[in-house]
Parts: structure tokens; C-alpha cells; sequence
């Protein structure tokens, strides 16, 4: 492959300076929603990145602070009705089904890099899109984004299917075990999301009036991320065929995923440790503990921390993050960053709320 593909425009400052700078060339589609703010949040600050576009039918002439106040004095960029072509990524903030709906009606050119944080390219048989003859642009295969799963494969792709949030929180505290061929029995998980993991668009289960002071059980045992959990626990533990029971719950809280998980193990406490800790060495973004952790101390930043203990006859985890940062727009710039050389933790330096 060549590895040119994924190298952006490369500019040299002024004298005095501090060295080429890589330019990256971003739009955004969705730009109004959570996922949406997020992205420029972090976008804004990114060092390597120019923001072309950012894309909202709704409010398109309206100034981006406007929508998403916390960015006053921060950006004067404003939304816009119209799509540019030359960019060098694209991140897809919409709905799910809305993405395939949209590459299909607006096939940008092969050298743009797709990064799309919809649940439409995720499992391996909805992986890619094909155009008629008649149209002729590039098909698009997604790689699946989780870089702690496949950070290499990442390095190579031009287009990303960004993981779920509850499925990025499980993953992050079942990989380990899976790459060990530590998966040897059925596996219990109850967790937690903050109100933000609904969406921006109103619903019964997501007005203030009832999502406080309130918390209710939603898709037990066959939420959809189950399938994408599925696939990434079986590609590093090929015969892994046990149940997975999850139970999701909603929080009154704005952010964030807690996920209790345990499985019966015959692992010593201190070679569990050991195995999670060897496993995300390399990762920047996910921590091991034995310390008891809570949700501030990863809540706007695009940290995982994982609890690993023994209790009786099972491994205990415990693993937390922001459902908004980690869980979606933190790991697709993660992802973008693999993908243009640019160090991984470019613009995701992130300190947490602790007050």
C-alpha cells in the first residue's frame, strides 16, 4: 500500500517556527447535534486541523456559537446547506440509517477519508457501499474503529465505522480476556449512560422531567451493540460462543458510561492485573487500576479507566468513560489522527471536571 495516501497537506511556518505542520482539511456532516459539538470542540483547538464546513440543513447561516453557546468566543464559523469537495476527511455526525442514505446520494471523491460515527458500517456483512456503474466512484470498504482492536488496520484505511458508546466501554473491559483465550464462561454486564447517549431529538425517555431523579432498564439482553461486541470478542478469540448479558440502564445524569462486568475466571487478581495492563500499555487513552474509579474523573476527556479485581471465583471489572468523548467524537478523532500520521493524541488532551 502506499503510504503517501493518507498524508494530508504538509505547510512550513514562518522562520522561527516550529517545524512542518501536517494540514488536515475537515467537514462535518451533522454539525448541530451532540456528536456534532463535540467534534468542534475539539476540532477548534486541534492543532492540524482546518475546518472547511460544517453541514446542518436546519441551521444553515446561523454561527455555530449560536447552536452550541459554549463555543462563543471560541469560533465564527457558521453552518452551511453546502457540501465542498476538497477536504481531506469527513465526519458523518448523523443518524443512524442517515449516513448510508447519505453517501449514497453525495459520493465524495476516493481521496476523501470517511470517518462515520453511525451504526450503518459497523458489523463486517454492512461494511461497505457500492455505487451503480453508471456513477463510478470508488466503493468504500469501513474499518471498524475501535483503535485498542485495531489500531494498525486503522493506520491503513480510508474510511472508519466509529464504534457504539456502550460497545467501545464493553469492549475496553473484555479485550484483554479475549486476546488471552480468557473467555471461558458466560459473561454478566449491567451499565450505566448518561442522558446525552439518546440523541439531541426529544423523546418520552429523555425530558428532563422524567430522566431526573429516575433510572429504567432499556433492551435487556439484546441491545444492539451486542453485535459489534460480538464480532471484536470473536476475532480475537475465534471460538468464543458464550452468552454475553447485558442490561442497559438509563441514568439522571448529562455524560458518561459506568459498565460492571464480571465472568467466572480462574485468573489470580494479580494475573488479571497484569494481563489488562500488558494489553493497553501501548494505548494512551485506556488506564488499569485495582483503585475504586468513578465517572468525573473521565467525563470530558477521552479517557477509558478499567477496575480489575478478583472476587470468590469471578474477575470483576469495572470500566468508565464519556459516552460523548471516548464513545463517539474523542475516538473519531483518535481515529483520524492514526490515519494521518498525526500523533494519537493530537487535540484529545482533555482534563476532566473533578468539582
Amino acid at each position: 500500500m502506499d503510504e503517501s495516501k493518507n498524508q494530508a497537506t504538509t505547510s512550513t511556518p514562518p522562520s522561527g517556527g516550529r517545524g512542518a505542520v501536517t494540514v488536515v482539511r475537515a467537514g462535518i456532516i451533522g454539525g448541530a447535534g451532540y456528536t456534532g459539538g463535540e467534534m468542534l470542540r475539539i476540532l477548534v483547538n486541534h492543532p492540524a486541523i482546518e475546518i472547511a464546513f460544517v453541514h446542518s440543513n436546519s441551521n444553515a447561516g446561523n454561527y455555530i456559537y449560536e447552536v452550541h453557546t459554549d463555543l462563543f468566543g471560541d469560533t465564527n464559523l457558521q453552518f452551511t446547506g453546502k457540501l465542498s469537495y476538497d477536504i481531506d476527511v469527513l465526519f458523518l455526525c448523523v443518524g443512524h440509517g442517515d449516513a448510508r442514505k447519505f453517501l449514497e446520494a453525495n459520493p465524495f471523491p476516493a481521496s476523501v477519508k470517511i470517518i462515520d460515527l453511525s451504526q450503518d458500517f459497523r458489523l463486517k456483512d454492512k461494511s461497505s457501499i457500492s455505487y451503480p456503474a453508471t456513477q463510478n466512484p470508488t466503493p468504500r470498504n469501513f474499518v471498524y474503529g475501535l483503535p485498542e482492536l485495531n489500531r494498525e488496520a486503522i493506520k491503513q484505511a480510508d474510511n472508519i465505522a466509529n464504534p457504539g458508546c456502550f460497545a467501545t466501554c464493553l469492549q475496553l473491559g473484555l479485550l484483554p480476556l479475549a486476546a488471552s483465550g480468557n473467555l471461558n464462561s458466560e459473561v454478566h454486564i449491567t451499565a450505566t449512560t448518561g442522558s446525552t447517549g439518546a440523541g439531541q431529538s426529544l423523546a418520552a425517555t429523555s425530558h428532563f422531567t422524567w430522566r431526573n431523579n429516575n433510572a429504567s432498564v432499556y433492551k435487556a439482553f439484546d441491545h444492539q451493540h451486542l453485535n459489534e461486541i460480538g464480532e471484536s470478542l470473536t476475532q480475537l478469540q475465534p471460538g468464543f460462543d458464550k452468552p454475553v448479558n447485558f442490561i442497559p440502564y438509563r441514568g439522571d445524569f448529562t455524560r458518561g458510561i459506568i459498565a460492571s462486568i464480571y465472568l467466572n475466571s480462574d485468573l489470580l487478581e494479580e494475573e488479571a492485573i497484569k494481563l489488562y495492563t500488558d494489553y493497553y500499555a501501548a494505548h494512551p487513552f485506556t488506564h488499569v487500576t485495582n483503585r475504586n474509579i468513578d465517572l468525573k474523573q473521565v467525563v470530558n476527556t477521552n479517557k477509558c479507566f478499567i477496575q480489575v479485581q478478583k472476587k470468590y471465583n469471578k474477575i470483576f471489572i469495572i470500566s468508565i468513560m464519556d459516552n460523548l468523548l471516548k464513545g463517539a467524537s474523542g475516538q473519531a478523532v483518535q481515529n483520524m489522527n492514526l490515519i494521518f500520521g498525526l500523533d494519537e493524541t493530537m487535540g484529545l488532551r482533555l482534563k476532566a471536571a473533578a468539582f
